[in-house]
């Protein structure tokens, strides 16, 4: 029986550890908490503030993203439900604030729902620990 053959180790370029270090600077841990107190912001009875609806699309917009880079770490995509809300989140995010206040409220509202749905899914597929 002949030893198994490693890879030689070869040193990082300049460029990789530059883009790593990039990316752990802008890393931020996913922060449940943040993500409901923004849905319940936009989804409760009464409307957002007109003020901070810019903020929250792109707090939205922002959670988005994370759900779905977490969904795509974990393979989801796989999960017909999972890839049913990737395509729906991939679509909202793409989509602009609409400047009609009334609008607004439902393209936040739309964003909301889909945050929520997804953190759902992705809880129930074990893609999360917790989130609250």
């Amino acid at each position: 029986m002949s030893a198994p053959t490693v890879a030689r180790w070869a040193a990082p370029t300049a460029e990789t550890l530059t883009a790593l270090l990039d990316a752990v600077r802008e890393w931020t841990p996913f922060d449940g908490g943040q993500v409901l107190d923004d849905l319940a912001v936009v989804l409760d009875d009464g409307q957002p503030p007109r003020d901070d609806m810019g903020a929250l699309a792109g707090r939205l917009r922002g959670h988005l993203v994370r759900l779905v880079r977490i969904a795509e770490a974990n393979e989801a995509e796989d999960d017909p439900e999972a890839c049913r809300l990737l395509r729906q989140a991939r679509a909202l995010h793409a989509e602009a604030l609409p400047g009609d206040e009334r609008r607004a409220v439902g393209h936040l509202r739309q964003l909301a729902w889909s945050v929520n749905e997804l953190l759902e899914r992705l809880g129930a597929l074990g893609c999360l620990r917790r989130y609250a």
